[in-house]
């Protein structure tokens, strides 16, 4: 009898803590409902800010939506040739590298183009803007190739024209930062972001760096 009791006891007891964490996880999901439900819609201010940054992504953004019509498969072969040894020490394909500098130049100047046109980054010294390009000019590249990952050639679409594979990256001199490009790729198609969401993630970038 007294060891049914401690059964039962413990069985209230597991039972009241399943209660608990029910309520507790029913009242979470309630409080985020509600914040959701109201959360202020963007002033006209703030609405006319969105617009001026997603026009300063759609005017800089090499070939726009029509970057899959527009781009050029690199060829297989290149990047599968015997890395060379740079003065730096690190391996490349110099053919795969020659093609990359090519339009890393442009790409450069694109977001140079965007920040300029974003009027809290304009309005900075000139100095904290050259700081805060060179904390970010990277990232907003490589956010701009990951946007334009394709699942089914599993390529990324570099400066809105030249579509190359992960080992092509990789062996041109990016090396393992390629594959966090590539999976950043990955992981955003899924989401299938439109020119605002890409537009204000690179302002966020940009500010931030």
């Amino acid at each position: 009898g007294c060891l049914l009791a401690v059964v039962l006891d413990d069985s209230k007891r597991v039972a009241k803590r399943k209660l608990i964490e029910e309520n507790r996880e029913r009242r979470r999901k309630e409080e985020m409902i509600k914040s959701l439900q109201h959360r202020p819609n963007p002033s006209a201010e703030e609405w006319e800010l969105i617009h001026v940054v997603t026009e300063a992504h759609r005017s800089t953004n090499a070939q726009g939506s029509h970057w899959k019509q527009k781009r050029k498969f690199l060829p297989d072969d290149i990047g599968q040739s015997p890395m060379a040894s740079m003065p730096d020490g690190d391996k490349v394909d110099l053919e795969a590298f020659s093609e990359f500098t090519k339009i890393i130049t442009p790409a450069i100047t694109r977001v140079v183009d965007f920040a300029k046109k974003l009027p809290m980054f304009s309005e900075l010294p000139c100095e904290d803007q050259i700081i805060l390009l060179k904390g970010c000019c990277m990232e907003i590249m490589s956010l701009r190739a990951a946007v334009r990952y394709d699942p089914e050639s599993e390529t990324l679409t570099l400066s809105g024209e030249m579509a190359v594979k992960r080992e092509q990256l990789k062996n041109g001199g990016l090396g393992v930062v390629s594959d966090a490009i590539f999976d950043l790729g990955k992981s955003l198609s899924a989401f299938n972001l439109d020119d605002t969401e890409v537009a204000l993630l690179q302002a966020v970038l940009l500010m931030s760096s």
